[in-house]
């Protein structure tokens, strides 16, 4: 493609405007607009962006007269010069600005591709970038287009085996010194917590992009411990990877954030160049231990990026700001995140999650789970469609009275989309409002939905010890999941009690904790549902869930599952 000679085509653009003012009316120069489609890694060495371009069609403008007589002459917008451009942002940047340095161009075409070079590998800063389509006009470039990402780095992974299929649904949130009594109990998924405050400084190096980073060794030990122990059992790890405050490493918080009294994590920082190199490193680094490749370290299947991120309050705090900007904020980390790990294993799968307050209003620092959910996927879907999925957490309401079924009596859970809290009660509706169109991914597939909390107290904040409804319960909202297609995973919140959470009703455990002892988790006492939850997936499970039919007030489970077959577990 041989470029034109500009200043010729300038020339021209002043001679038509000449001549136009000249007949009395003046031709505006409207300028163009562009949409990218695509964008995708090919043959592991270009990325190759397609789209479409539409030319505004000039329009005569007349000439405004005033009461005096006087004549104004319409404003004309400057000429392009005739060149489309692609210019390559980083995540950090907000726009072109007074960025000249185009990454390619070409002549004005209806349809659009740009071919640029790629590295192949997994830390090449063009695999996170944005790109957008720009006009040059006078001496500045406008962005014409929506910015696009790449949709597919798992392309450029080295360790691409399938994601492993689980026996059953079931899951716990598992101590790692009761592995065992987790073996027996036949847990098929779990999760861990990966706190990046903690990880980052010490002497394990890290070469990541031209440099070392440094992460505390013994911690690592830990997880390599514990993840490989689950992994290489056969249970699905699930890692939350959460961002607490690290009075050394401002870089992991937005710039000037100050530290909040109400916040237990705190939003990842790709907003600076320093905080967008020390992220994506932290996140590649724990992906590409994890990613399965190595035996001894073990494998994480599943990723959530930070913890029930509709409340920016407590789990999520980059101070307040109201749900649009906040939204597209997590936006950008999740992105990050979700090519760091995908272009380290293939198959793995990214999350985030949200609490059950699915439509409430929205203040500048909590946010109703659906406007975000649906903010979230109309922004991935405009830049860049990935397959994102939602670690949901659907515990009863109130979470101090175990049983969910007569939740609708609070006035908070209904079977409408605009239901305020969505939990076992009207799950179906989650899953509902996914198979929409509109919701499914580029492919046209409901995401993946995983419960990845939830729980039921055993400890009645009204009634005291309910350890008969707790095991009901617990069965009734598995059975709602394991006949519901699109639910991955239910993980239940927890094996032990903890203190913490038994001191305000909520007693989720299988295990009654030693109460005396918070230094350390020490089971003391299974309770009703441990055999319950330990059978639920087997051949026994009908005979071990029987009780529960009185207690929710049912003579069969089809009564209020539709499509129950007891056939399934016998």
């Amino acid at each position: 493609m041989k470029k034109k000679n500009l200043i010729k085509g300038g020339a021209a653009g002043l001679l038509t405007l000449l001549l136009t003012a000249a007949m009395g009316c003046f031709a505006s120069f409207a300028y163009d607009s562009a949409s990218l489609k695509t964008c995708t890694v090919e043959n592991r060495n270009t990325v190759v962006i397609t789209g479409t371009a539409e030319k505004d069609v000039p329009q005569e403008t007349v000439p405004e007269t005033l009461e005096d007589g006087t004549v104004v002459p319409p404003e004309t917008e400057v000429p392009d010069d005739g060149y489309y451009y692609l210019f390559e942002l980083q995540p950090y940047e907000t726009g072109i600005g007074s960025r000249t340095d185009y990454a390619a161009w070409c002549d004005k075409t209806e349809k659009l591709k740009f071919s640029l070079p790629f590295s192949g590998g997994d830390s090449d800063p063009r695999l996170y970038s944005r790109f957008v389509v720009a006009l040059k006009i006078g001496d500045t470039y406008q962005a014409i287009s929506a910015p696009i990402y790449v949709t597919n780095p798992g392309d450029v992974a080295s360790f691409t085996e399938e994601y492993p299929e689980a026996m059953s649904k079931k899951g716990l949130l598992i101590e790692l010194d009761m592995l065992g009594d987790a073996m027996e109990l036949g847990v098929k998924h779990t999760t861990i917590n990966i706190p990046y405050h903690h990880i980052i400084g010490g002497n394990l190096k890290y070469h990541y992009n031209g440099k070392d980073y440094y992460f505390n060794e013994e911690l690592i030990a830990s997880y390599d411990k514990m993840i490989s122990s689950f992994s290489n059992k056969g249970i699905i790890v699930t890692a939350i990877l959460l961002n607490g405050w690290n009075d050394a490493h401002p870089e992991l918080h937005e710039a000037g954030l100050a530290k909040s009294s109400s916040a237990f994590y705190y939003g990842f920082n790709v907003s600076t160049p320093e905080g967008y190199e020390t992220t994506r490193a932290l996140f590649s680094f724990m992906a590409e231990r994890y990613s399965g490749a190595d035996y001894k370290h073990g494998r994480v299947s599943n990723w959530i990026v930070g913890n029930e991120v509709n409340n920016n309050k407590n789990w999520n705090y980059v101070g307040p700001m109201d749900l649009a900007s906040y939204t597209k904020l997590y936006e950008k980390n999740f992105r990050v995140a979700y090519t760091a790990i995908k272009s380290r294993s293939k198959n793995a799968r990214v999350f985030f999650s949200t609490d059950y307050e699915w439509k409430k209003q929205n203040t500048n620092l909590q946010y109703a789970a659906k406007d975000f959910i649906d903010l979230f996927n109309a922004g991935i879907s405009a830049e860049g469609n990935i397959e994102w999925g939602l670690a949901y957490h659907p515990y009863p309401y109130p979470m101090t009275e175990p049983e969910f079924w007569d939740d609708d009596q609070t006035g908070m859970v209904n079977e409408t989309f605009e239901s305020p809290v969505i939990n076992f009660k009207n799950l179906h509706v989650l899953t509902d409002y996914f198979q929409q169109a509109h919701m499914r991914t580029a492919g046209g597939q409901v995401r993946h939905i995983i419960l990845s909390e939830e729980g039921f107290t055993s400890d009645s904040i009204s009634r005291g010890k309910v350890y008969d409804i707790q095991a009901a319960a617990f069965a009734y909202a598995y059975y709602l999941v394991d006949n519901n297609p699109y639910i991955d995973a239910f993980i239940l919140n927890r094996q032990v009690d903890a203190i913490t959470e038994v001191e305000t009703s909520c007693a989720f455990g299988l295990w009654t904790v030693d109460m005396s002892r918070p230094d350390k988790v020490i089971a003391v006492m299974p309770k009703n549902i441990y055999q319950v939850f330990k059978h639920i997936d087997t051949r026994k499970s009908l005979r071990y869930s029987e009780f529960a039919k009185s207690i929710v007030g049912i003579s069969d489970w089809s009564e209020v599952i539709p499509g129950f077959d007891p056939e399934k577990y016998q």
